[in-house]
């Protein structure tokens, strides 16, 4: 056939070719062509009909032009030799470009072919690629679900509708774009990662759950599907299918919080879950479970191990109800103790309800919960309240409430039955403890509780008195508070009994020993007034450790003698040696010893004889500590120089005496101040004893009540402290102070003094004054003596109000000034000048000597008093100090 087919092809090639060449012939016949010319005509012919397709054609056509081009044009004309060596390369060349020209030609038409052939049928694969990709477009924008084709740097090269609408956007805002931006941006890197695991494996799907962005920031959850392919040009591309799994991420997100939440309360109520079926014997237990149990989560859990932790006292127990719930199917609550692997013990609440599963198969439902806090509250709360009643006992403080409707006590503390001598364990009727008050107290405890159902106050102090059987009495001092009910009326009055009959008795033994304390006092200030010896003191080494001023009268210097031995100090130790030696070994044997007279030198070197008598003083272990004792001087030649100083001496101890005599006067205001902080002690004992006594005590309040005792303890210290500073005869200490707060301090010890003598105290201090230099105890004296002059001396006001002023400034020299301003009777013209000098007095009983020491220790201070005369009734004394160098600098 393919023979049939190229001969048909070649005949009219053959035909029409050999038609040409005979044309070509004659043309070149006629108009005597030369032999290259014809060659060339004859060349084109061959090459021209070569055109249509068959070699054979094409080269049967160029042998009869060869032969055509022999015969006619070469010579000899008419004939096919050829005998010009010239036409011979022209014939050969003929024939190569002939034959190669014909089969380039035929190649060339045959790719032709082939390309014509190639481009229908490419034309057709178009075609049904046309077809192919509508069919997949279709495919791929009506799928159900997101898909997305992103390159390998996650460039969005193409999206179909749904994609984009579930995502907000038009499919041309996503196009180009990185595939990152929608997803949320800690998400980023790893969707990035998956990309790069899908581009790592070509042709392998992988599958992960992430959360997309919308266009509006909204949120939802897909779970992806990627593979990579290799794309035109073997590019790789990665093809994503989304599927919406927002309502189902929503779902097991809420399931988890809500395991979690349940986790968290399990946890923080120590209440562990389980369950077991009674058919299958399965278990389950929750985490919780596991952790009070403390085993480990590994563990099948099982009733056997409940009864394996089971302290081995409540085993028995523990198992018989676990048996009888599984045989008669029915639920069960029980308490029961666990005995831990490291020896702990924890109590159990367990409690289980029957119900049946969706199979109809019985299971056990129920909760266990750890109580060992709640077991270990109440035993701590029942310890607590035999210590509260153990203290109560111990300080004889008994606590009550009142009901003021009722007229009864609510509750009454045993302690209270004890405070007025019933039994504890009788009982006793309201008309029964009435009758134990002492008449003469009993109107004023009903006055409290008309006042408190009044609410005209909501805190009560008052005393009274208690007939024991015996005839004894005993002291009460209650303290209590209103409670207020949910309509705005008192419906209760809580408080404490205290027996302060031992403090009632105290107070006035202290009375008394005050009393004695002045006493003494004026003894003592007649011995120092006529006193002329010294004290001294030496260590365990016989050196001198002190000498009291008194050596100054001798013209000795005591900062001179002051760690030298006393035989160093003599100048007779070689004139009287045996002396001596009986002395040293006197003071070996720590005996004491009597007016040893030895001579020594003053401090201007003239001789003087001293007498001394000393006693061995020793610890409380009885170690020996040194020496005290006392020396005169006997030298009649320095009497004059002696009697300075001894004034001196004598000024110093009368001032110590006006304070300790002014402390006598203000007994009342000492007891007062010391009472104060007592009475809070007790009401704030009271109180952490009430938040103590609670079902669920109030810890917190109750510490807060103790730190309010504590405050109050330190601030009676405090008050103690001051008193003994006053009554303590020291050295002068000089110090920075600020003299507001020495007026304040002076102002809580004349307290009691201005409310005896109805007098009110205003104090104007200025702010930020400068400190001074000074000796508090000293200054608080002097401020003292002026407050109480001012309040004698509106004794005998009576037609206008008693007010005494105390202001702080700081004067025209820069000086701290404070003044005491009285609105009483007033210093007369002619004494004004004098009221300040030693012995001047306007008082019947006065020494005149008060203002006289005031003005002694200003002066010691720098400082000047005086007297200002003032428009109106009263007086006004005024002092003031020097500045502190550092508060000048």
């Amino acid at each position: 056939m393919y023979r049939i087919s190229s001969f048909k092809r070649s005949a009219p090639q053959l035909t029409l070719g050999s038609i040409a060449l005979a044309a070509v012939t004659l043309t070149c016949v006629y108009f005597q062509a030369h032999f290259a010319a014809a060659a060339f005509a004859y060349l084109l012919v061959v090459l021209l009909f070569s055109l249509m397709g068959s070699f054979i054609a094409s080269s049967a056509l160029c042998i009869v032009a060869i032969a055509a081009l022999a015969y006619y044009f070469a010579p000899p004309a008419f004939s096919l030799r050829i005998d010009d060596p010239r036409d011979v390369p022209v014939v050969v060349a003929f024939l190569i470009v002939s034959v190669v020209g014909t089969y380039l030609i035929g190649k060339l038409r045959q790719e032709r072919e082939a390309a014509r052939v190639a481009a229908a049928k490419l034309q057709r694969s178009a075609s049904d690629l046309e077809d192919r990709e509508k069919r997949w477009r279709a495919i791929f924008e009506h799928n159900p679900a997101m898909y997305f084709m992103v390159d390998e740097a996650g460039i969005v090269l193409n999206v179909n509708t749904l994609g984009a609408t579930q995502l907000g956007f038009a499919c041309a805002e996503l196009l180009g774009q990185s595939v990152l931006d929608v997803f949320l941006e800690e998400d980023r890197a790893f969707v990035r990662k998956c990309i790069q695991t899908c581009l790592e494996d070509v042709g392998q799907s992988r599958t992960w759950d992430v959360r997309k962005v919308r266009k509006d920031g909204s949120v939802l959850w897909v779970r992806e599907n990627a593979k990579a392919m290799l794309w035109a040009g073997d590019r790789p591309v990665i093809l994503m299918a989304c599927e919406d799994i927002t309502e189902r991420k929503q779902t097991e997100l809420a399931l988890q919080r809500s395991e979690a939440h349940l986790a968290h309360a399990q946890e923080l109520s120590h209440t562990g879950s389980f369950s077991w079926n009674a058919s299958t014997g399965e278990a389950f237990w929750s985490k919780e479970t596991f952790r009070i149990f403390k085993i480990d989560l590994q563990t099948t859990p099982a009733p056997q191990l409940v009864i394996e932790r089971t302290h081995p006292d409540d085993r028995a127990s523990v198992k018989e109800i676990i048996d009888e719930a599984m045989r008669d199917l029915r639920d069960f609550e029980h308490e029961y103790r666990l005995l831990l692997p490291d020896g702990s013990v924890k109590h159990i609440h367990a409690q289980a309800r029957v119900t049946r599963t969706a199979s109809g198969e019985i299971e056990f439902v129920g909760a266990a919960t750890d109580i060992t806090a709640a077991r270990r509250a109440e035993q701590q709360l029942r310890r607590s309240e035999a210590y509260l009643a153990e203290a109560q006992h111990l300080t004889h403080t008994g606590s009550w409430s009142w009901d003021v409707h009722t007229r009864d006590f609510v509750y009454r503390s045993a302690e209270v039955d004890r405070l007025f001598g019933f039994n504890p364990q009788e009982p006793v009727s309201l008309e029964t403890i009435r009758s134990r008050i002492h008449p003469e107290d009993l109107p004023g405890l009903q006055e409290v509780q008309r006042q408190a159902i009044d609410q005209e106050h909501e805190r009560f102090e008052y005393d009274f008195r208690v007939i024991l059987p015996d005839g004894g009495i005993r002291r009460i001092h209650s303290v209590a508070h209103v409670v207020v009910g949910s309509d705005g009326n008192v419906s209760e009055l809580i408080g404490t009994h205290m027996d302060v009959t031992e403090q009632h008795a105290a107070r006035e033994r202290l009375e008394n020993t005050l009393v004695a304390l002045r006493e003494s006092e004026q003894r003592f200030r007649d011995y120092a007034e006529t006193a002329s010896d010294w004290l001294w003191e030496t260590g365990p080494d016989h050196r001198v450790t002190h000498l009291s001023e008194h050596t100054s009268a001798a013209g000795i210097l005591a900062t001179g003698l002051t760690g030298l031995l006393r035989w160093d100090i003599a100048c007779d130790m070689e004139e009287e040696p045996e002396k001596w030696r009986q002395h040293r070994a006197t003071l070996q044997a720590h005996l004491p010893f009597r007016d040893l007279i030895y001579r020594t030198v003053n401090r201007m070197g003239s001789p003087i004889y001293v007498r001394t008598s000393g006693k061995p003083f020793f610890d409380g272990n009885g170690n020996f500590l040194g020496y005290r004792g006392v020396s005169t001087d006997i030298t009649a030649t320095i009497r004059a120089d002696q009697a300075e100083q001894e004034l001196r001496k004598a000024q110093a101890e009368l001032a110590h005496v006006t304070r300790v005599t002014t402390l006598g006067e203000m007994t009342t205001s000492i007891a007062h101040e010391i009472t104060q902080p007592l009475a809070a002690i007790l009401s704030n004992a009271d109180a952490c004893l009430g938040w103590m006594a609670r079902d669920v005590p109030n810890l917190a309040a109750a510490r807060s009540s103790v730190e309010w005792i504590i405050e109050d303890a330190i601030r009676a210290s405090e008050v103690i402290r001051s008193i003994r500073a006053l009554a303590k005869k020291g050295e002068i200490e000089m110090v920075p102070l600020d003299i507001n707060q020495v007026v304040r301090d002076v102002s809580a010890l004349v307290t009691r003094e201005l409310v005896s003598h109805q007098v009110t105290l205003r104090s104007e201090l200025a702010s930020a004054l400068p400190r001074v230099l000074g000796d508090r105890i000293q200054l608080q004296q002097v401020i003292i003596n002026l407050v109480m002059n001012g309040i004698e001396a509106m004794d005998a006001v009576t037609d206008r109000p008693r007010e005494l002023l105390i202001q702080s400034s700081t004067d025209d020299l820069g000086y701290v000034q404070l003044s005491v301003t009285d609105c009483g009777v007033g210093i007369a013209e002619n004494d004004a000048d004098r009221v300040l000098d030693p012995f001047f007095t306007t008082k019947s009983s006065g020494l005149g000597m008060g203002l006289s020491i005031c003005r002694s220790i200003v002066e010691v201070h720098g400082g000047r008093i005086s007297v200002v005369q003032k428009n109106g009734p009263g007086a006004t004394f005024q002092f003031a100090l020097p500045l502190h160098k550092e508060a000048i600098s």
